[in-house]
Parts: C-alpha cells; structure tokens; sequence
C-alpha cells in the first residue's frame, strides 16, 4: 500500500514538472535590457541600436581602366603650325600612332593647292596664291592601307570671292595656323559594296544610264571669277567641282 502511494506522489511530481518546463518553453521572449552607459559627469547615456554607422556602406575603391577598347573612338582637335603641309602632318600622325582619322571639317589658308578630279581623266589643276579652307574632308589610314581609301576633298575661297575644289594631290601648305578637327580609330574593316549580284548588276545598269545623260559643261566663268591666270594648265576640266552664276535679282 505505502509503494504505491509513494509512486503516485512521484507521477503526480513528474507531471508538475513537465507543465512548468512547457510553461517556460511557451512564455514569450523578453528582450535584453540595455545596460545604460555612464558618461564621464556621472550622466547615463544611451547606448545607440543597430549597426555602427558605416560597417556596412563602406566605400568602395575606384575601377580604373588600364587599358583602351580597341574599338574606342577619339576626337582630336589638331593644329598645323604655318608653312607645315597639313597632308603630310596628317599622314604622320596616322602612322605615328597607328590609328585611322576621319578629318571632319578644317579652317584656315592655305597656299598654291593642286587639285586633282575624280574622273577618270584625272586632271590636275594647281591654284597659286593664299586660299581660305571652306571645307575639309576626308579619311587616313596607317600603312598598309587599300589604295583610293585614303584621301582628302577640299573646298577653298579666294580673295576676290573665286570659289574651287577637288581631291587634294601633293602638298597642301598651311598660311597661317590651320585647325583640324579630327576623329580617330583603331580597327577598321574593308568591304566591297554591293555584296549581292544582282544589286553589281543594278548598279552597272544605273553607271550606264547616268554616263549616256545629259551633262553640265562648266565654264570658267562657273568658278566665281577664278582668273585665268591662277590655273596652271590653262583648261577647266568639266569635273571641277563648281557652282554656275545665280541671277542677278531686281526690286519689283
């Protein structure tokens, strides 16, 4: 009889046991008190939550690119010191530094130009005395290069008001500082154009057409007044880039 009083007494205590472990297990959290910090006049201070202010945002060290795309482009504004030919220093530069330029547009003078026409005839007229650059254009590569790629068109305006151009040949002397403004490349690629063969057929029907059409015979006159005497050879090729005297307006 006294055992198994004794072993009720010890359930009845494993079950008092077990309610309080899951009373304590269910009890919500309570958080941590914060012990206050006392300062140096004997004031609590408050300990501040959270991170640290930048622990976590630090800075971070700068990219720095050690070296350039190959397919970057660069814009260049050159100056070509009186009596230099712009050509040549053009030329220079290109194969200096390994890199095509797209000459983009040019002001200044330049002396005693000779001009070459795209025809096929390839004419050639030189132009004395002092020349202002009106346009400047055109592309150069480093050797090796394709030939015909290579090349600049020109534009000048004369004293007198003359207006002539071409496709420059030789030197090309700068009067005067002249200013380039330029773009540069590295790689360049080289295609024949058009790829398909019926557009080469196309393009060989409209050649035809445009050669058998009518065409505008310049005459010196064209050339704003460019003196007989500034032309070395005497003729005016009909390719000389020119523009025929407008009208004369009247007051109605």
């Amino acid at each position: 009889m006294g055992e198994a009083i004794d072993l009720r007494v010890l359930m009845d205590h494993d079950k008092e046991q077990d309610k309080e472990f899951h009373a304590m297990l269910m009890a919500p959290k309570m958080p941590k008190a914060v012990k206050p910090v006392i300062g140096a006049d004997g004031d609590n201070v408050r300990r501040p939550r959270g991170r640290p202010a930048g622990s976590k945002n630090k800075p971070k060290p700068p990219i720095i690119v050690t070296r350039e795309s190959a397919n970057a482009i660069r814009a260049h504004a050159m100056e070509v010191s009186s009596g230099c030919d712009v050509n040549e220093s053009l030329a220079n530069f290109a194969r200096k530094k390994q890199r095509g330029i797209c000459v983009l547009s040019g002001s200044g003078c330049v002396t005693n130009v000779t001009l070459r026409q795209p025809a096929s005839s390839g004419v050639i007229v030189t132009l004395h005395g002092r020349y202002e650059i009106l346009s400047l254009l055109g592309s150069i590569l480093p050797p090796p290069a394709p030939p015909g790629i290579t090349g600049l068109t020109i534009y000048l305006a004369g004293a007198q008001g003359q207006v002539a151009g071409g496709v420059v040949v030789g030197a090309l002397i700068a009067s005067g500082p002249v200013l380039v403004m330029a773009a540069s490349f590295m790689n360049a690629t080289f295609d024949r154009l058009p790829l398909d063969e019926d557009e080469v057929a196309t393009a060989m029907q409209n050649q035809y057409g445009h050669h058998n059409g009518p065409h505008h015979q310049p005459e010196e006159s064209d050339l704003y007044g460019m003196p007989q005497n500034l032309i070395t050879n005497g003729t005016t090729p009909p390719e000389m880039y020119s523009w025929a005297p407008g009208r004369t307006m009247s007051k109605t």
